[in-house]
């Protein structure tokens, strides 16, 4: 998972901005890019993410910009990539180390149509694997905390009428408003789907990415503050 340091962006993208489509000169973004590809040893294919439950099987012909908000890999010439600066970045592996994947999940693609959605379309393609869900793990990188992501009563809907649960992961804060907890809401999802190795962010304030304002961009924050954000990568590859 990067962060905001160890690029060569200025302000407002200072200074790893591995996003080509919120403004920064193309030249530096194709440095960042060059840097962590460095670090990877293998290509980071970026997607073009669009909020939504598709899932696509990359190799390394898979080229970047393809639409999808989720990516499988069963080979390692290549590393599934996911660019967030709010969202939730969602790492998938089998114990065996057969498979990798990962998923965009901001709240649309989150909660998708009937309490299906990209997290559940990732898992439906999946190799098969004898021990099922449970041979899973699951890592769930940084995004806006639960203090700070204030959503509408859309969004309550969009989960509580599809499972009633989920409303333990809503604070109603003013008329009409909620503050949601996105990392929550994820996990419940996984957890309904027999998967209970779940990883990384427990929904604190040091997992925040509009809190953290000096390590992670935040288009939330920074769209206000400084006209745009810049974007991180949260990656998972297959050695060789």
């Amino acid at each position: 998972m990067t962060d905001r340091h160890g690029g060569v962006s200025t302000a407002p993208y200072d200074s790893l901005n591995l996003g080509d489509h919120v403004g920064d000169r193309p030249d530096t973004v194709a440095v960042n890019r060059s840097r962590l590809q460095a670090a990877l040893q293998r290509r980071p294919v970026f997607l073009q993410q669009v909020h939504g439950a598709h899932c696509v099987a990359l190799d390394q012909l898979t080229a970047d910009g393809t639409v999808a908000d989720a990516c499988l890999a069963t080979t390692a010439d290549v590393a599934c990539t996911i660019m967030v600066a709010d969202c939730l970045p969602v790492l998938f592996c089998d114990t065996q180390g057969t498979w990798v994947a990962a998923a965009h999940v901001g709240w649309r693609g989150l909660a998708g149509q009937g309490g299906a959605g990209v997290l559940e379309n990732l898992l439906a393609g999946v190799p098969p694997s004898a021990k099922g869900h449970a041979d899973v793990l699951v890592w769930l990188g940084p995004c806006i905390g639960p203090q700070a992501f204030e959503v509408g009563a859309e969004v309550h809907a969009a989960f509580c009428d599809a499972d009633p649960r989920a409303d333990a992961c809503f604070v109603s804060h003013t008329e009409g408003k909620y503050l949601a907890d996105l990392a929550g809401l994820a996990r419940q999802r996984l957890q309904n789907m027999g998967i209970t190795r779940i990883y990384g962010n427990d929904s604190q304030a040091a997992w925040c990415t509009v809190s953290q304002d000096l390590r992670f961009f935040s288009h939330r924050r920074d769209s206000r503050l400084r006209g745009q954000s810049g974007r991180m990568a949260a990656c998972i590859w297959l050695e060789r």
